[in-house]
């Protein structure tokens, strides 16, 4: 997920999906990006990254409309979402917050 939003943050997006949707290609270990997994995730540059559904490219190519349409609405509410209720979401364990090192 890290490797995922560090690309983002550059401005290197898979593919918008629309509704600040993204899809990220992340390597297998050992391979190349190409044929691992691919992450849905809401993300908005600098605020907010949350990830919503994740998938191994040999396991299904894609997602289709619907689901699309429940991971838009899914990740509206979470740009919405106050902060006390992200961190709430944290303490509860719904969420988990992930940081980094910019310098590693």
């Amino acid at each position: 997920m890290r490797c995922a939003v560090a690309r983002a943050e550059r401005g290197l997006v898979d593919a918008d999906l629309g509704g600040d949707i993204i899809k990220q290609r992340v390597a297998r270990t050992g391979q190349g990006r190409s044929g691992g997994y691919r992450l849905l995730m809401v993300y908005r540059s600098g605020s907010l990254a949350v990830f919503l559904y994740g998938f191994a490219k040999s396991e299904r190519d894609n997602i289709d409309a619907d689901d699309l349409k429940t991971l838009k609405e899914i990740g509206a509410a979470w740009l919405e979402a106050k902060d006390d209720n992200l961190q709430r979401a944290v303490e509860g364990g719904i969420l988990k917050e992930v940081t980094y090192d910019n310098d590693k």
